[in-house]
């Protein structure tokens, strides 16, 4: 979500919104249930507007694009984002209005595609 003032703006209901880096679409700053979100419910795809990194680049303002899914010891879903500039790797929780195909793709792509042939598997 971009903190800056010319990205984000009030609706009539008193919710801040943004514009999604990616695919341009207005996004609430909040899911619908009501906790705060800063990344597309369409796309997945977020800004980089805070460095966790010491000595990175501050607020690069880069693209994070949603590259993996982690699931915590909680049964929790977090999306993992990558900036496009600065390479940083954050973890944003997944919300309830967030594009389940999506999400789904990234869960299964390591079993899709994994790093061996399966091949392997039959002379075991």
């Amino acid at each position: 979500m971009s903190s800056h003032t010319d990205r984000t703006t009030t609706n009539t209901l008193g919710l801040t919104t943004f514009a999604c880096t990616w695919c341009g679409l207005t996004v609430s700053a909040y899911a619908a249930d009501g906790e705060p979100r800063n990344h597309c419910p369409s796309c997945l795809h977020s800004r980089h507007v805070l460095d966790h990194v010491e000595g990175g680049p501050s607020d690069c303002e880069g693209r994070m694009s949603a590259i993996a899914i982690a699931v915590l010891r909680t049964g929790d879903w977090m999306v993992i984002h990558r900036c496009v500039r600065c390479d940083e790797l954050t973890s944003n929780p997944v919300r309830t209005d967030d594009n389940q195909l999506i999400l789904m793709r990234m869960a299964v792509r390591p079993l899709a595609q994994p790093p061996f042939p399966l091949e392997a598997f039959g002379t075991l």
